[in-house]
């Protein structure tokens, strides 16, 4: 017997194959799954829609599979090109939860909503019978097509439920101080990029400079550079050809990100989900973070690319408590509806800000970085950065709805309004900042997320 793998269907995209030992999967937040099998034909597929229809002229011809209007005519054809038939498909859709503690807003905007009615829409149209449909609810959830049998299932995430039971232990405060002294700082070359970063008075010889003095960190960039992201191009051997290559401003994201990657190196599943889920969260976020200060000029966009990196710090060195109070912390968040740092401080006696403001400023980070990591959940309290605060707070947040699966992020939506007039948004504006998430964001490779 053949052992079934799986297979992840991003946000913005669609897998479509013949009958195999084979199941996608899609963790859904906000965003709407949708599965067509015909068992004649022997043929299925799963789309991952983030939207109904597209905001602008560009986001729908860039990534028209982003959008149920757009992707769903294009995933019913691709289907039927495999020798499906309208008649004989089945139908599931899953997915348009309101994540988090709920607010007006939440239900005010709806994107889930209006993206499964635009499903639903086509599907009746062309007479395509609905088999299972579980949209709605407030909680992620996981959609999975067998492309063997074409049963799909659709269950609440996390889906391992033995990890909420056991015994609990909650960590001390001098336990928690241990783990903090036991994360090994990111690298000296990496903090004086981010320190000039900071000032923005850097310059591309200065920068190469820092970097060579630190071999470990130019063979990684100089790796990532050959990677197939670039495939095609002639090879990087030498730091001064990546800096040609890249040109400033990316390689900078990727010294950094990679300095980053072994910070959240130490994390476990405590907080996320799955390995690496924290790191790949930092990544997604950051990205975010600097299309929001482009889109908005409130901020500068490398430096909201690194405090977006760098927001989530305190986790890693909260994971293993949050590990040892797993049970309690998952029903503080699901069953008592608390958000995320109400039930850290409930438990830990602190949250995962606080933690990470005393790491950055052990690790004598820039004041904006130390300002943002301990405000990115209220960035209304930030002090010299608040603009910038709250192009990671909505960066944070749309990463958590958008690209649901990765950790147990749940932030509050309560003020959402009054933090988007803070960076000159409105609620309208909401739709159109989804649409400025790259597609990358949401690929199983962080490391490609940043070059994409």
């Amino acid at each position: 017997m053949q052992n079934q793998q799986h297979y992840h269907v991003a946000a913005g995209s669609f897998y479509i194959s013949q009958s195999q030992p084979l199941i996608l999967q899609s963790f859904l937040g906000t965003c709407i799954g949708v599965a067509l099998f015909d068992e004649d034909a022997q043929v299925g597929g799963l789309s991952h829609f983030l939207l109904p229809e597209p905001v602008s002229r560009s986001g729908g011809a860039i990534q028209p599979e982003k959008y149920a209007s757009t992707g769903f005519p294009l995933f019913l054809e691709a289907i039927c090109n495999q020798g499906a038939s309208k008649s004989r498909l089945k139908a599931f859709i899953a997915g348009g939860a309101l994540v988090g503690p709920v607010k007006d807003t939440d239900l005010n905007l709806d994107i889930g909503g209006r993206t499964a009615e635009t499903v639903l829409q086509y599907l009746k149209a062309e007479k395509i019978r609905v088999e299972k449909s579980e949209t709605g609810g407030f909680f992620t959830c996981s959609m999975n097509l067998n492309l063997q049998n074409g049963q799909c299932s659709i269950e609440p995430a996390p889906l391992d439920q033995d990890s909420i039971v056991g015994e609990i232990h909650l960590a001390s405060t001098a336990e928690i101080e241990q783990a903090m002294e036991s994360i090994q700082p990111i690298p000296q070359v990496a903090l004086k990029i981010l320190r000039l970063i900071d000032t923005e008075e850097y310059e591309i010889k200065t920068l190469a400079e820092e970097i060579r003095k630190d071999q470990v960190i130019s063979a990684r960039a100089i790796k990532l550079c050959n990677s197939a992201a670039f495939a095609g191009s002639n090879k990087v051997e030498a730091l001064d050809q990546a800096l040609v290559m890249l040109g400033m401003r990316l390689l900078v994201k990727l010294i950094i990100s990679v300095s980053v990657k072994e910070l959240f190196g130490h994390s476990g599943l405590g907080y996320s989900l799955f390995k690496g889920g924290l790191y790949h969260h930092a990544v997604g976020t950051a990205i975010i973070a600097e299309k929001l200060a482009d889109f908005t000029g409130r901020a500068e966009p490398g430096l909201a690319y690194t405090a977006g990196l760098l927001h989530d710090s305190g986790k890693v060195v909260l994971d293993q408590s949050i590990a040892s109070a797993y049970p309690l912390f998952y029903r503080k968040l699901f069953e008592e509806e608390h958000n995320f740092s109400e039930a850290e401080n409930e438990i830990l006696g602190l949250d995962h800000a606080q933690v990470g403001n005393k790491l950055a400023c052990k690790w004598l980070f820039p004041e904006s970085l130390c300002d943002i990591i301990h405000n990115h959940h209220r960035p209304e309290k930030a002090t010299r950065y608040r603009e910038l605060a709250h192009v990671v707070y909505l960066a944070d947040l749309l990463m958590s709805r958008f690209h649901s699966g990765l950790e147990l992020e749940r932030l509050n939506t309560e003020t959402l309004a009054s933090r988007m007039e803070t960076i000159g948004l409105s609620i309208d504006n909401f739709a159109d900042i989804v649409d400025l998430i790259p597609i990358s964001v949401f690929e199983s490779s962080p490391d490609m997320a940043i070059l994409g």
